[in-house]
C-alpha cells in the first residue's frame, strides 16, 4: 500500500468527482467537514495492531489525567495543604457537609449507621437521606470511601476529588480527539487545562460533588458525537443515567452545554435540515431516556428540594466586566464571579481562531460567537437563573462557569486541528489578548503575583506555539516546493484540493500530499534541528501550564482559608467524642446527643448518636422551623440547626444521654469556654409518647410557652427582665453591643430559688456569665441564630446578674430569661413514661411502637414531620401521618395497642415508574435492533466517519 490510506475503492467518475461522492454527496460534506478518527503516523498504515481507533485517545487521557494529578498534589504540597502538610482542607462546606456525608456512607456501607438509604436517625433527629444521598455521594467515585478507615475519612475525600479532577481532564482528552483528528500530546494538555480550569480549583475542590458535572460534560459532548454518527445509543444512554444520578444539579448544566455543543456541530456540517432535526432529535430521545433512568434518584432530590428550608434568596448582581475578564487570567481569586480560567495557552488558542485562514469560515466564526453567548448569558439574570435550573443559587453564584472553561478548550483544540497558527493569527490573538488584560488591570483581583504567573505564561505559551510554528516551517518540502502542513489545514472545497483526495494511490497523490522525504533530500541536520525546536516548545508549553495552573491552585487554596471557616480534621477530638457516645448509646431506647460544642455542622454523622444537629441544601422546613420555635440555633440561613443543649426538648425528643465539650481548639477565633469532656444522662420518656388531650393552640413568639406546648404541661417560669448598659442605666431598647452598652452591658431579672436559668437570646453576639458559668452566642444576621443555652442555677435569693460581653452589636428581647422548675419537669416526664410506648423497635425506615391498653388521644413520635410518613394503627391502613407541633402524631381510638410509621420519601414511586418505564422502552428498542440485524435489513442511512487522516505536525 505505500503511503495511502485508502479504506474504500475509489472509482472516477467521468464527471470529475468520485462515483461514491457522487451517490452520497451529504456524506462527503460531513466527512469533508468532521474527521473524527485518529491522525495515522506515516509508515504505520499496514500495522493491524496497531490499534488506530484506541491508541492516541488513551494516550491523551493518561497525559491529562497525569498532568491534573500531579498539579493538584504539587499545589497541596505547595500551600501545605493535608495530606501534605499540617494545613486543614476541610473549608466550609467541605467540612460541615461533604466529609461527614462521606463518612456516614461509610458506616452504612460496613453496616454501622444508624438507619438506612430512606432515612437517617442520626441527624435533624430522623432526616431523609435518599435527596442527600442524590445529592452529595451519587457518584460512583463516592463508594471508594469503603477502602479506606474510618479514621482516614479525610484522606479518601481528597483521593476521591483527586480522582474525579484526573477523570475529568481525561475524559476532555478523548472528546477533543473525537471532536477533530490532531496531536494526542495537545489533546492531553487541553483536557488537563480542563480539569485544572479555575472553577475546578476555586469552587468545585471544596464541593467536590460538582466534580461530577466537570467529568460529566464531556462524556455528554461524546454521546453527541455518537448520536451524530448513530453509533453506540444504548451506551449514550447508560452515560447520561450515570451523570444524571452522580450530581443532577450540575449534570443539567453539562447536558445544556452539551446541547449547544451538538446544535453548533449540526449547524456547522452544512447538511440538510431534515439531517439535522433527525440527529436533534436522536439526541433529544437519548437525553430523555437516560434522565428517566435517573428518574428514582433525580425525583427524590427535586422533591426533596420542594420539602427543604428556603434560606434567603440573594437577588443576582452581575460582576463587572473587569472583573469577569480578570478571571480568564491565572491566580486571580474571587468568591462572587465566575472562574473562567482555562489556561493561558487555550485562552491564546480560542483568540486565534477567528483570524485562523486554515479552518473553514464556519468554524472560524461559530465557535467563538458560541464562547461569545454563553459568557454574555452568564450576566443577564434570567439566562443566568436558567443555568441554574431555576432556583436562585445561595453561596457562590456562578456555579455554571465550567460551561465556559469547556468551551475555550473546546475552541482552542478547533485552533490546533487545523494546524498550528501562522504569525499572522498569533498576533492578532497577541492583541486580543492584551486588550483583555488592560481591562482586566481595572480589577482589585489582578495582584503582583498575578501579574508575574501571567507575562510567565504567555512567555511560556507564546513562545511554545512559535517554536512549534518554527519546527513546522523547517519540516522538509516537497518537489514542488509545497510545506506538508499547507495541505492538509484548508477545510473549504477551493483552497484544498489535495486535501480531498486522502484515498487516492501514491502515484495519483499530489507530492503535497507527502508528509515525508527520502533522506537523500534533505540535509542531514534538519531532522536533529526540527527535533530540538518541538521538543523545547513542548517544554514551553508542558511547563507553562504545570506552573500557572499550580500558582492559580495554590492561590485559590490560600485565599479560602481567608474568606471562609475552616474546620479541624478528624484527630483526638473526634476519636474521643466517639469512643464517649459509643459507651453510651441506647438508641431506640434514647438518643444520645454528640453535644453543643460542635466540631463541625454534621457532628453526629462522623462522631455517632442522634442528634439535633443537620446541614444539608435539603434541611427540611419543618425542622428549621420547629427548632427554632423552640429556641434552637442555626447557621447557613437556616439550613445548618445546630443542637439545642436543654433538659425540656431533651425530654421532647428522648435524649438520654448528651456529650459536653471544651470549645474546638481549631477555632481559636471563639472565646475558649466550656470544661472537659463529659457525658450528662437523664431520665426522659420514650421515643413514643401518648398525648391525651393534645393542645392545638398554634406555637408563640416565646420559645419556652412553644416547649410546654410540646411537652404537655408547665414548667417555666418566665419573668420580665432589665437591661443596663456599662454604667448601670436601664436600657429600653435592649439593644447591646453599641452606644452606651458596648463593653458589660447586664441583664437581671428574678427567678424562684434553686430552678435552672435559661438565656434566650437569638441575635446576641458574645459570652453571658452567671455566676461560675460562662457561655457563648453566635449571632450573625441573616446568616447565623444563636441558641438557647443554660446558665446554671438561681441563687437562694432569686436575683440573677447575667454579665454580657458583646463582641458585635445585638438585641436581647423581652422574654429572654426562663427560669425551670426542675420538679415539675421530673413529673412530666414520669407522666409521658407511664402512657407512653411501653415497647419501640426502630428498623431502617420504619418505627413500631406498643402502647398500653385503652390509648385515647395521639400518639407522638419524636421525630419530625416531614412529608413521606404514612402511619397506621393496629392492622389498618397506613395513611399520611399528622402533624402535632412539628412532630409526627398518629390519632388513637383507644382499641389499638400498636402504632406502625413507615417513611416513603415523595417522589420516590413516580421516580420508579418513569425509570421502569425508560427501561422497557429502552429494551424494546434493543430488541428492535436485534430483529432487524439478524433478518438483514440494513439500518436507516446514518452519517458515516472519516476515515484515517493525516495531521502535520513536528512531534
Amino acid at each position: 500500500m505505500g503511503n495511502s490510506i485508502r479504506l474504500t475503492p475509489r472509482i472516477d467518475d467521468p464527471r470529475g468527482a468520485t462515483r461514491n461522492a457522487a451517490r452520497k454527496p451529504d456524506q462527503n460534506l460531513f466527512e469533508r467537514d468532521f474527521p473524527t478518527e485518529r491522525a495515522v503516523v506515516p509508515g504505520r498504515e499496514q500495522g493491524v495492531k496497531q490499534s488506530p481507533r484506541n491508541r492516541p485517545g488513551r494516550a491523551a487521557a493518561l497525559l491529562a489525567a497525569l498532568v491534573a494529578t500531579a498539579v493538584t498534589c504539587a499545589a497541596d504540597t505547595l500551600a501545605r495543604s493535608r495530606p501534605f502538610g499540617p494545613r486543614t482542607r476541610d473549608v466550609n462546606d467541605l467540612g460541615n457537609q461533604y466529609v461527614p456525608f462521606h463518612a456516614h456512607l461509610w458506616d452504612l456501607l460496613h453496616g454501622r449507621a444508624d438507619g438506612g438509604l430512606l432515612v437517617n436517625w442520626r441527624s435533624g433527629y430522623g432526616s431523609s437521606f435518599l435527596p442527600d444521598l442524590g445529592t452529595y455521594l451519587g457518584s460512583p467515585f463516592a463508594l471508594l470511601v469503603g477502602v479506606f478507615p474510618r479514621d482516614g475519612i479525610d484522606l479518601a475525600v481528597y483521593v476521591i476529588t483527586v480522582l474525579k479532577t484526573a477523570s475529568a481532564g481525561a475524559a476532555m482528552a478523548v472528546l477533543l480527539l473525537s471532536l477533530r483528528p490532531g496531536r494526542w500530546w495537545a489533546a492531553g494538555l487541553l483536557g488537563a487545562s480542563y480539569a485544572l480550569c479555575g472553577w475546578s480549583v476555586a469552587v468545585a475542590s471544596y464541593n467536590p460533588m460538582w466534580l461530577d458535572g466537570l467529568v460529566a460534560l464531556p462524556l455528554l459532548c461524546l454521546v453527541g458525537e455518537w448520536t451524530l454518527r448513530r453509533r453506540r445509543p444504548l451506551l449514550g444512554v447508560l452515560v447520561v443515567a450515570l451523570a444524571w444520578t452522580a450530581n443532577f444539579y450540575t449534570a443539567y448544566m453539562a447536558t445544556l452545554a452539551a446541547g449547544l455543543v451538538l446544535l453548533l456541530r449540526l449547524w456547522l456540517t452544512g447538511l440538510p435540515a431534515r439531517w439535522r432535526l433527525r440527529t436533534a432529535g436522536r439526541a433529544a430521545a437519548t437525553v430523555a431516556l437516560g434522565v428517566g433512568l435517573a428518574a428514582p434518584l433525580v425525583t427524590v432530590v427535586y422533591f426533596g428540594t420542594r420539602h427543604a428550608y428556603p434560606g434567603r434568596a440573594v437577588p443576582f448582581r452581575p460582576v463587572s466586566t473587569p472583573d469577569l475578564l480578570a478571571r480568564l487570567l491565572p491566580t486571580t481569586y474571587s468568591f462572587g464571579s465566575p472562574a473562567l480560567y482555562a489556561g493561558t495557552a487555550a485562552l491564546l488558542l480560542a483568540l486565534a481562531l477567528p483570524f485562523h485562514r486554515a479552518a473553514p469560515r464556519r468554524v472560524r466564526a461559530g465557535w467563538p460567537l458560541l464562547l461569545a453567548a454563553v459568557a454574555l448569558s452568564f450576566q443577564w439574570g434570567p439566562t443566568h437563573l436558567f443555568w441554574h435550573a431555576f432556583a436562585t443559587p445561595q453561596g457562590s453564584p456562578y456555579r455554571q462557569a465550567f460551561v465556559l472553561c469547556a468551551l475555550l478548550v473546546i475552541t482552542a483544540w478547533h485552533t490546533l486541528s487545523y494546524g498550528l497558527p501562522d504569525l499572522r493569527a498569533l498576533g492578532a490573538a497577541g492583541t486580543l489578548l492584551a486588550l483583555l488584560t488592560a481591562v482586566a488591570s481595572r480589577s482589585t483581583l489582578m495582584k503582583p503575583v498575578s501579574w508575574a504567573v501571567l507575562a510567565l505564561a504567555v512567555a511560556g505559551a507564546a513562545g511554545g506555539l512559535a517554536l512549534l510554528r518554527a519546527a513546522e516551517t523547517r519540516a522538509p518540502t516537497s518537489a514542488g516546493g509545497t510545506p506538508p502542513t499547507a495541505t492538509h489545514l484548508a477545510d473549504s472545497p477551493a483552497s484544498r484540493p489535495a486535501a480531498t483526495h486522502l484515498t487516492d494511490s501514491p502515484a495519483s497523490r499530489p507530492a503535497a500530499t507527502h508528509l515525508t522525504d527520502s533522506p537523500a533530500s534533505r540535509p542531514a541536520s534538519a531532522p536533529r534541528r526540527r527535533t530540538l525546536l518541538a521538543v523545547l516548545a513542548l517544554v514551553l508549553l508542558f511547563g507553562g501550564q504545570f506552573g500557572e495552573a499550580m500558582a492559580t491552585s495554590f492561590v485559590a487554596t490560600r485565599q479560602r482559608f481567608g474568606h471562609m471557616d475552616d474546620y479541624a480534621p478528624w484527630g483526638a477530638r473526634q476519636r474521643e467524642q466517639a469512643e464517649a457516645v459509643a459507651r453510651v448509646d441506647g438508641w431506640p431506647r434514647y438518643r444520645t446527643d454528640p453535644g453543643r460544642e460542635q466540631t463541625v455542622g454534621n457532628d453526629p454523622l462522623m462522631v455517632g448518636g442522634q442528634g439535633a444537629q443537620y446541614y444539608s441544601s435539603l434541611t427540611s422546613d419543618v425542622l428549621s422551623r420547629t427548632l427554632t420555635a423552640l429556641g434552637g440555633g442555626w447557621t447557613s440561613r437556616g439550613r445548618s440547626v445546630q443542637s439545642l443543649d436543654n433538659a425540656v426538648t431533651d425530654a421532647i425528643f428522648s435524649v438520654g444521654a448528651r456529650l459536653h465539650s471544651p470549645m474546638d481548639p481549631h477555632q481559636a477565633y471563639l472565646p475558649q469556654v466550656g470544661g472537659p469532656l463529659r457525658v450528662s444522662r437523664a431520665d426522659v420518656p420514650p421515643l413514643v409518647t401518648v398525648r391525651n388531650r393534645p393542645d392545638a393552640t398554634p406555637f408563640g413568639p416565646s420559645p419556652y410557652r412553644n416547649q410546654e406546648l410540646l411537652l404537655g404541661s408547665r414548667v417555666y417560669t418566665v419573668p420580665r427582665i432589665a437591661v443596663h448598659d456599662d454604667a448601670g442605666k436601664p436600657l429600653g431598647s435592649g439593644r447591646v453591643g453599641s452606644g452606651d452598652a458596648l463593653a458589660a452591658p447586664v441583664i437581671t431579672a428574678d427567678c424562684p430559688a434553686g430552678s435552672q436559668v435559661q438565656l434566650w437570646a437569638p441575635h446576641f453576639s458574645g459570652t453571658a456569665r452567671l455566676a461560675d458559668r460562662t457561655v457563648f452566642f453566635r449571632s450573625a444576621r441573616p446568616r447565623n441564630r444563636a441558641a438557647m443555652e443554660p446558665l446554671g442555677t438561681s441563687p437562694a435569693s432569686g436575683r440573677i446578674r447575667i454579665r454580657l460581653t458583646p463582641d458585635r452589636p445585638g438585641s436581647i428581647p423581652q422574654g429572654a430569661v426562663g427560669c425551670l422548675d426542675t420538679v415539675r419537669l421530673h413529673a412530666a416526664v414520669e407522666h409521658l413514661k407511664a402512657t407512653g410506648a411501653t415497647r419501640v423497635t426502630v428498623s431502617g425506615a420504619t418505627v413500631r411502637a406498643e402502647l398500653p391498653t385503652g390509648s385515647k388521644g395521639i400518639a407522638v413520635v419524636a421525630a419530625p414531620r416531614i412529608a413521606g410518613w404514612r402511619c397506621a394503627t393496629g392492622d389498618g391502613a397506613a395513611v399520611p401521618a399528622k402533624d402535632h407541633h412539628g412532630l409526627i402524631a398518629v390519632p388513637l381510638d383507644g382499641t389499638s395497642t400498636t402504632v406502625t410509621c413507615t417513611f416513603h420519601p415523595p417522589g420516590l414511586r413516580l421516580g420508579t415508574s418513569v425509570g421502569a418505564g425508560s427501561l422497557l422502552t429502552l429494551a424494546l428498542l434493543g430488541v428492535l435492533a436485534a430483529v432487524r440485524r439478524r433478518r438483514g435489513t440494513p439500518p436507516p442511512l446514518s452519517l458515516p466517519t472519516r476515515p484515517r487522516e493525516r495531521v502535520p505536525g513536528a512531534a
